[in-house]
């Protein structure tokens, strides 16, 4: 299939960003050639998200109802993410990631997974065109927990993340390399993530100059959530590194324009982000909420439920292809894309590389 994101760009021009302020109230984004993020945003629609879905849906229902960790519905997944991305022109890896890892390094989270040993695979592919030190990095994580196929948590992450990479193609016209990886064992503790940051070199964690999470984007009370990157909520229990300000911002305003009023949400380490914002790369992403309960203020905000969780089926059997809720899909999806389009061209709000702390 032929990438979408064909259109003229100036490259080399903004490929370093500029030093900002973590208290800087108005950071910069990106303002550089915004062609490739709108067609990109254009391109990678919900409804071919949903085919991704449907087919993670199938591979649950032939195995259990389920594709967690050291089970033949997560391999299968591994599978058929790989063999996607392979379809459209990318070279993908699939590295085995030790799953008693995160205990003996003293890392490990609690998790509600199932796996205690053995190993499990994380899936990698990264565009051959941009720069190979200034990668953005599209993360989300592919294993359910047992109790059920988790199309929502996070099959919905997936799916955006896979529908967006597609559309881009392997070889798209763009300044910084797109690296889309999905990680296993999140929900034994992050041990997938945990294991890939802790696997880079300080040099390699440099070359990363923005981390994007997805998980959990679609949840059929849902709201529209942004990763607090400047802190000014007040719920962050993990200090975002400098830059992902910018990101929080770009995100927001593109779920703005949508007609949506997105709130912050905090970094709180119980997703993907958590080892990459602990090594000093800025961070952020969209969010739809799980387990909390929605306000009233929220309910006003966005329609819903008051007093009712925002994923009544969080970590549940019922959190299946008909747990969806497709109009925010659609919108999450877009945002995303336009993300990774907008940073793929443009680093501008973004610590330069040798500002980058790599710790």
């Amino acid at each position: 299939m032929a990438a979408v994101l064909a259109v003229p760009l100036i490259l080399g021009a903004c490929s370093g960003g500029q030093p900002t302020s973590s208290t800087d109230a108005s950071p910069p984004t990106p303002t550089g050639d915004r062609r490739a993020a709108e067609a990109l945003a254009s391109a990678a629609t919900g409804a071919g998200a949903v085919v991704h879905l449907q087919a993670l849906q199938d591979i649950a229902a032939r195995n259990g109802g389920n594709r967690a960790t050291g089970t033949a519905g997560y391999e299968q997944s591994v599978d058929y993410v790989a063999d996607t991305l392979r379809r459209v022109g990318f070279d993908v890896q699939t590295p085995t990631v030790p799953l008693s890892a995160g205990a003996e390094s003293g890392d490990a989270q609690e998790g509600e997974g199932s796996a205690t040993s053995g190993t499990t695979r994380n899936v990698i592919a990264q565009t051959r065109s941009g720069r190979t030190d200034e990668v953005v990095l599209s993360g989300a994580h592919l294993d359910s927990v047992p109790a059920g196929p988790g199309i929502g948590d996070d099959g919905s992450g997936v799916a955006a993340q896979l529908e967006v990479a597609v559309k881009m193609g392997a070889d798209a016209p763009i300044t910084n390399a797109v690296r889309f990886v999905f990680f296993g064992a999140e929900e034994d503790g992050l041990l997938g993530s945990q294991a890939y940051v802790r696997g880079l070199s300080p040099d390699g964690r440099r070359d990363i100059a923005v981390m994007l999470n997805s998980d959990g984007l679609a949840a059929p009370n849902g709201g529209y959530f942004v990763y607090d990157g400047d802190g000014s909520d007040g719920s962050n229990t993990e200090t975002a590194a400098p830059g992902s300000q910018a990101i929080e911002r770009l995100l927001h305003d593109r779920l703005a324009s949508q007609g949506v009023q997105p709130r912050g949400t905090g970094f709180v380490d119980d997703s993907d982000y958590g080892p990459f914002v602990a090594a000093g790369i800025p961070a952020g992403g969209v969010f739809s909420g799980d387990s909390g309960t929605k306000t009233a203020e929220q309910a006003r905000l966005w329609g819903g439920q008051p007093g009712v969780p925002f994923q009544p089926c969080y970590h549940r059997a019922c959190d299946d292809i008909n747990n969806i809720n497709r109009p925010m899909f659609d919108r999450m999806v877009n945002t995303l894309a336009y993300g990774v389009g907008a940073f793929a061209v443009d680093l501008n709000g973004l610590p330069p590389r040798n500002q980058r702390s790599g710790r």
